[in-house]
């Protein structure tokens, strides 16, 4: 009985109530530092833990376009080169308004910093820092974006 129970939940149930994931964009911007590659990290607003600048894609825009987008108003990055296509995604739980969790699915676009400002629409918000790409994958909490910082 008990097996029968978990197959139809398995099979009927949970596809209808299940909500796909939300998709999100996120900008792995980096440059050539003193020490070789570095990536931009910047503190999320609400738990200021390090993030990738991301976001919800934007409607006219592509992905790179939005995590363009995202890139100047949580970074400061005005001038940019972003590749079409992302290089990889990731998914984590995040928190909205009221407590409640969607899971999302976040691809990244590499972007390739020329410009970056101090004055930006988010700097009174977040924290930014340049880092080794080694060292961006120990400051992240999401194993796949970890692993897509390592290979980078």
């Amino acid at each position: 009985m008990n097996s029968l129970i978990k197959s139809v939940w398995t099979d009927y149930v949970a596809p209808l109530v299940s909500r796909p994931d939300r998709v999100q964009v996120a900008a792995a911007c980096w440059r050539i530092g003193a020490n070789g590659k570095e990536v931009l990290l910047v503190t999320s607003r609400d738990t200021k833990r390090w993030i990738l600048p991301k976001g919800w894609p934007v409607d006219g825009l592509s992905g790179a376009g939005s995590a363009l987008r995202e890139a100047w108003e949580e970074a400061g990055v005005k001038e940019a080169k972003a590749t079409d296509t992302s290089i990889g995604s990731y998914r984590y739980e995040k928190g909205l308004e009221g407590g409640s969790h969607v899971t999302c699915t976040t691809y990244v676009y590499d972007v390739e910093v020329l410009t970056l400002l101090d004055d930006y629409p988010e700097q009174a918000e977040r924290d930014r820092r340049w880092v080794s790409p080694k060292e961006a994958a120990t400051m992240v909490d999401e194993p796949e974006l970890r692993a897509l910082l390592t290979s980078f």
